[in-house]
């Protein structure tokens, strides 16, 4: 019997489970049960707590898609991986640094409650996204279903696509961003962001996610969309209220060589136990 807990943040939800305690391997085909929704626990990924690789750390934090692939980064996990240490009494400190597949974060305790997530420096070359592009640019542009499509791109610890649009209710985001996702462009797919500008310090985002489709709310795609739109831009840089349909986040970001800090809430929904 494995035990797990069940948390959200903003809605994007999880499945998270202490890997130090327990003697954890897990499949693709595991997690892909874990994560239906129909027949398993269901969430947007699975999260993994594990013993530290760097001495400065103080645990490794692993992010699962639910289609069974990993990847490197999930602000919005970040920050349910950062309640998870403190309720299970594994660590006490107001500040924590954990090691993932794109580096270190750094995740901190606010007075308010919230947390906040230091989510490193964004990368923007071509080879760091990564996308099939000779030469950085603001914008690229691609033809997907005989329409253009423009966007910004950047890596968050893992690659994302940026579209500006009028209206994000109206936006065909499922067709657009599974179009996108995959596109050969992005030789390690990418997560597909919908913006929609209120004004320089405010925005509105949906996410279409490699790997897990439309979710609720993306942490690292809004740090990818604040990034893109200042670079671009179309929005200031500090105390940015990001928008998604599960709610909202804070996002700051001092510029090129400065890491981006998220402050949003996590919360935990229920406690379990499942035999695979």
């Amino acid at each position: 019997m494995i035990k797990f807990t069940k948390m959200h943040g903003l809605g994007n939800d999880f499945v998270v489970i202490d890997a130090i305690n327990q003697n954890i391997s897990l499949s693709p085909a595991q997690i892909q049960f874990i994560a239906d929704r129909n027949f398993g626990i269901g969430c947007d990924q699975l999260l993994l707590v594990e013993p530290p690789l760097s001495q400065n750390a103080d645990f490794k934090y692993r992010i699962f898609n639910a289609d069974g692939s990993e990847v490197a980064q999930c602000g919005n996990g970040a920050r349910c991986f950062a309640r998870f240490v403190h309720d299970k009494n594994l660590s006490s400190k107001e500040e924590i640094t954990v090691d993932t597949n794109s580096g270190q974060l750094i995740l901190t305790f606010d007075a308010d409650g919230l947390i906040t997530v230091n989510m490193g420096i964004p990368k923007h070359l071509p080879s760091e996204v990564p996308i099939i592009a000779e030469q950085q640019a603001l914008s690229y542009s691609l033809f997907v279903n005989h329409t253009e499509i423009v966007f910004g791109a950047v890596s968050m610890g893992n690659p994302h696509a940026v579209i500006t649009v009028k209206d994000i209710k109206t936006e065909p985001v499922a067709k657009i961003g599974a179009a996108l996702e995959s596109h050969p462009f992005f030789p390690e797919r990418a997560n597909i962001g919908f913006m929609q500008i209120i004004n320089r310090q405010h925005i509105k985002l949906r996410v279409y996610e490699r790997g897990a489709a439309e979710t609720l709310a993306c942490g690292s795609g809004a740090c990818a969309a604040v990034v893109i739109g200042a670079e671009q831009n179309q929005l200031d840089k500090n105390n940015i209220t990001v928008e998604l349909p599960g709610g909202s986040l804070e996002i700051n970001w001092a510029g090129r060589g400065h890491a981006v800090f998220m402050k949003g809430p996590a919360t935990s929904v229920f406690e379990g136990q499942i035999e695979l």
